[in-house]
């Protein structure tokens, strides 16, 4: 699954479009690399998102196509 769709099924990152938007800016890493919209998201990637003022970071528990807002935070954990 592409990385900015990744950032909104998940509920990261509220709309795709901001979400490819941080991309381009450099705002988020994958495994410690700029990544760019169209990364490859794979279980076990670490993402760091750098947007306002306290960064996030988290694991990849799970790449799923649809999720709902019950079940969204399932994919991924939050480390720090």
């Amino acid at each position: 699954m592409r990385l900015d769709k990744y950032l909104k099924v998940s509920r990261l990152i509220k709309r795709r479009t901001v979400a490819n938007e941080a991309c381009d800016g450099g705002r988020i890493v994958v495994n410690g690399k700029v990544a760019r919209a169209s990364y490859d998201v794979k279980e076990g990637d670490i993402i760091e998102i750098n947007l306002g003022q306290k960064p996030l970071k988290v694991k990849v528990v799970a790449v799923n196509e649809h999720a709902n807002k019950a079940n969204a935070a399932e994919a991924y954990t939050v480390i720090e």
